[in-house]
């Protein structure tokens, strides 16, 4: 059976992307997308090392996406949308971080699920 070369992976000229940053109180992940949804690039505070409370910080988020920024800029990225889920401590910094590598943030959303009415409170404590 004849050896098969693998194709070399192709520089995408993408203009805009855009970021979904999940930050909790124990963790922050951020996943690069194209516009119809396609994962492109991912990263979080675990992948790079931080472990523990650690990565639930401000700078573990600004570590993730100074290091996103950095393979964007490789592919041709320019303008980015940022979508921020939840309650934790990096949702500023990897904005901060994306805008200081080079990138403009065209869009700030805040897609944080929030109950309408929410769960059936537990039922009263009787003494």
């Amino acid at each position: 059976m004849a050896y098969k070369k693998s194709k070399k992976q192709q520089v995408k000229n993408i203009d805009t992307v855009v970021a979904h940053v999940q930050s909790t109180f124990n963790n922050t992940i951020v996943s690069i997308t194209t516009t119809d949804g396609n994962v492109l690039l991912r990263g979080s505070a675990g992948q790079l090392g931080f472990k523990g409370a650690r990565k639930g910080t401000p700078f573990a988020a600004t570590q993730i996406a100074g290091n996103l920024a950095k393979e964007m800029l490789t592919l041709g990225v320019r303008m980015v949308e940022v979508n921020m889920k939840g309650p934790g401590a990096g949702r500023d910094s990897v904005v901060r971080a994306l805008q200081s590598s080079g990138l403009t943030v065209s869009v700030l959303r805040d897609v944080t699920p929030l109950p309408h009415n929410g769960c059936r409170p537990p039922k009263k404590r009787r003494v």
